[in-house]
């Protein structure tokens, strides 16, 4: 009898194991893009962000803030090679922040930086009349 609920017992761990690590597996995509990114600054206050990729899986852009809140989140599908993306960042407080492009198992981070130039004050003025 010890025997039989031995092996049965041993038969559902092995079953609840497998089904876990079966479960575990789907999140991750089956096939990922393999991808090219590049990205500047213009003089505007805009990030341009190009990004090439395989057609066989989507890659997602995020625009992360310091406390990692997601600031912006551009997917891209499947079926598409070549976007060009132009944030407006102008608007955003000044602070570090993080480009992080990804296709579900690699992801590239750039860190940007946010700045306002405090303007600095006129020189002395000397005027005779």
């Amino acid at each position: 009898m010890k025997a039989i609920v031995n092996t049965l017992l041993v038969a559902l761990t092995l079953t609840v194991t497998s089904f876990s690590t079966t479960q575990a597996d789907t999140r991750k995509p089956k096939q990922a893009a393999a991808f090219q990114s590049g990205m500047h600054t213009t003089a505007e206050g805009k990030v341009q962000i190009a990004v090439q990729k395989e057609t066989t899986g989507a890659v997602t852009v995020r625009l992360i803030n310091a406390e990692g809140r997601e600031v912006f989140v551009q997917p891209i599908g499947k079926r598409q090679q070549a976007v060009r993306l132009r944030l407006d960042v102008s608007s955003l407080p000044d602070g570090i922040y993080q480009i992080a492009i990804s296709n579900g198992l690699t992801t590239t981070t750039q860190e940007l930086t946010l700045a306002t130039k405090r303007p600095t004050a006129a020189p002395r003025l000397i005027a005779v009349r």
